[in-house]
């Protein structure tokens, strides 16, 4: 067997679609069905866990219940909307898509006609098409490639998920259900997420088991093999400022490429003020988090912020009892919350 051939692929089709069918969980876009709201689930999937995104896509779909509401809408609404989800420019390109769309004589039909819409890449317009639509494409995502390596036991090496999804695309296209091409793509993203774990996979209650080489071979998480992710530590010093009741924050430039128009405590190398004032500052609280290959450390130091930074048009002093009104990055909005109800 090999990453190109599945033996019995119309029973291993069968046998996913019955456990699909009898076990998918009930998921507002599956369950009130639309062009619209799968578009948006999709975009908000990128990069975000199912039960993270289930209340921003209620409160999304609230406020913006169509393309229509979607283009129309101003920036900061949408911004306000995401807030915490990370990854602004799913958002940004999410509007940009709504407002091409509205524009378009016709809808498109196609993934080549999709991927020709912002934010749209091979996946996703695999997606929206075959889910919405009946498109017969195949969906390769982290998931579906880790489900075909193990399938398969394909011993092949790859630098990393895309290329892995790439390659594997063929036979997630020779294998794909064409008469039920959405519920196919639903529960192999379904079952990589519930069942194929990328650790202790729950093989013994595998719907496709019996197809799986590398479970007869006993060893499912050697599969699918990929280059380890070279990780770069970075470390940040944020300032936390005070005057007259109100915070000191940074606001991107809307050139900004990941946080156009969005706030954050201030990086201290910023404000202008001597090394040794901010080495000596008092830590208030030192936060670890990780975006795509970078490790970050934000120390956060309480500082006096020096006259200068009122003639700084990216920092901008915000009042606590505004705090909700602006759009800040989702951990800074944590951090932030944390920190006013100790102070």
């Amino acid at each position: 067997m090999t990453a190109t051939a599945l033996q019995q692929p119309a029973d291993f089709q069968r046998d996913l679609l019955a456990w699909y069918h009898a076990n998918r969980r009930q998921l507002p876009w599956r369950e009130e069905p639309s062009l619209y709201r799968t578009v948006v689930s999709e975009f908000m999937l990128q990069q975000t866990q199912i039960k993270t995104a289930l209340p921003y896509f209620h409160r999304w779909m609230e406020a913006l219940p169509d393309f229509a509401a979607l283009a129309a809408a101003d920036e900061a609404t949408v911004l306000k909307l995401w807030e915490g989800l990370g990854y602004y420019s799913r958002a940004r390109n999410l509007q940009r898509l709504a407002r091409a769309y509205v524009a378009l004589p016709e809808p498109p039909t196609t993934p080549d006609a999709w991927r020709a819409l912002p934010g749209i890449g091979p996946y996703t317009s695999a997606a929206i098409t075959s889910i919405a639509l009946g498109y017969p494409a195949a969906c390769v995502d982290g998931n579906v490639v880790r489900i075909l390596a193990r399938l398969t036991a394909d011993g092949t090496s790859y630098r990393d998920s895309a290329t892995a999804a790439k390659a594997y695309t063929p036979l997630a296209e020779s294998v794909l259900n064409r008469d039920e091409p959405g519920d196919h793509n639903q529960a192999m993203m379904e079952l990589g997420a519930t069942v194929c774990h990328r650790r202790s996979p729950l093989c013994t209650i595998c719907p496709v088991r019996k197809h799986c080489a590398a479970c007869a071979a006993g060893a499912p998480e050697e599969f699918p093999k990929l280059e380890p992710k070279k990780i770069e530590r970075i470390a940040i010093t944020r300032a936390w400022c005070e005057r007259d009741g109100a915070l000191l924050l940074h606001r991107a430039s809307a050139k900004s490429r990941r946080l156009a128009n969005l706030h954050e405590l201030p990086d201290a190398s910023t404000l202008g003020l001597p090394t040794a004032a901010v080495v000596a500052a008092p830590v208030l609280a030192v936060k670890k988090r990780g975006i795509t290959r970078y490790a970050i450390t934000e120390t956060i130091v309480r500082l006096d912020a020096p006259a200068t930074v009122d003639a700084n048009a990216e920092l901008v002093w915000v009042p606590r009892d505004q705090l909700d009104d602006v759009t800040l990055s989702g951990p800074h909005r944590k951090w932030i919350t944390a920190l006013l109800a100790n102070t």
